[in-house]
């Protein structure tokens, strides 16, 4: 009797720990959230709308737009493997005016270290050419926030607009700086960026970390091409655009990585 008893409460142990694993797993994440945000600063000064700020070439501006579409996240594992964002879900309008829109909330990323991160500044050339059905709700999101200059045209990537003065004459004038598909180029541009040595992005179903990029938006008219705007103060398009685009590739880096 004594031996009957002691293999049934060996077998009802086994069967609570076998329980007690499976819901362990049933319950374990597979993936959690990361957010992008991004912090627009002018030289070394934080950015702010109507503050004058001078280029190098001596002109004085003062912005009262600055918006960017960021799309087609990527994100690169510890181990080199990498996690491409849904593309449905991959397009982003970044207003310096809206500050829920400069925070990028990626949900379902599979659990992992990542170490870098890729990301494109526009809306790349195949899906524009899926036609403007294609692009669900964001063509309207863009419509909205004068981020496009119609169909046929297509996006604006950068909106950077405001007032300038030259040294030569103080009185102000309006400027307009974008760009996007031209007759020249498609001028779509992606930016590749490595987090600091020992600061991986941990996603965790418990964990969300924060990839904190600052982005200097004095490259876009005063990076390593140089655009005077008492030269044309309005450009759409032409070989300043295409100077603008290469401008980007070192307007972004990345601060840091918080994780929770």
């Amino acid at each position: 009797m004594k031996l009957q008893l002691k293999r049934i409460f060996v077998v009802m142990s086994f069967a609570i720990a076998f329980t007690s694993c499976s819901s362990d797993d049933n319950n374990s994440e597979t993936t959690g959230k990361l957010v992008v945000e991004f912090d627009n600063i002018y030289k070394a000064a934080n950015f702010a709308f109507n503050t004058e700020y001078t280029n190098s070439n001596g002109e004085k501006i003062k912005v009262t737009t600055a918006k960017y579409i960021v799309s087609n996240i990527v994100l690169t594992k510890t181990d080199g493997n990498t996690f491409v964002y849904p593309k449905n879900d991959s397009y982003f309008i970044v207003d310096e005016s809206n500050s829920e829109s400069t925070e990028l909330v990626l949900n379902n990323v599979p659990v992992a270290d990542y170490k870098s991160i890729k990301f494109g500044i526009g809306v790349d050339q195949e899906r524009w050419q899926q036609g403007v059905e294609a692009q669900g709700n964001f063509w309207a999101e863009a419509q909205a926030a004068d981020m496009e200059w119609g169909w046929t045209a297509g996006y604006k990537y950068v909106n950077l607009e405001g007032t300038f003065t030259t040294p030569s004459n103080a009185t102000a004038s309006q400027f307009q700086a974008h760009t996007g598909r031209s007759a020249e180029n498609y001028n779509y541009t992606e930016i590749s960026l490595n987090f600091h040595e020992g600061e991986n992005a941990l996603v965790r179903g418990n964990n969300n970390p924060q990839i904190h990029i600052m982005a200097d938006l004095s490259h876009i008219l005063d990076g390593t091409n140089k655009i005077n705007l008492s030269e044309g103060a309005s450009i759409h398009g032409g070989v300043k655009m295409s100077l603008m685009t290469q401008n980007l590739s070192n307007m972004f880096t990345v601060d840091h990585v918080h994780n929770d």
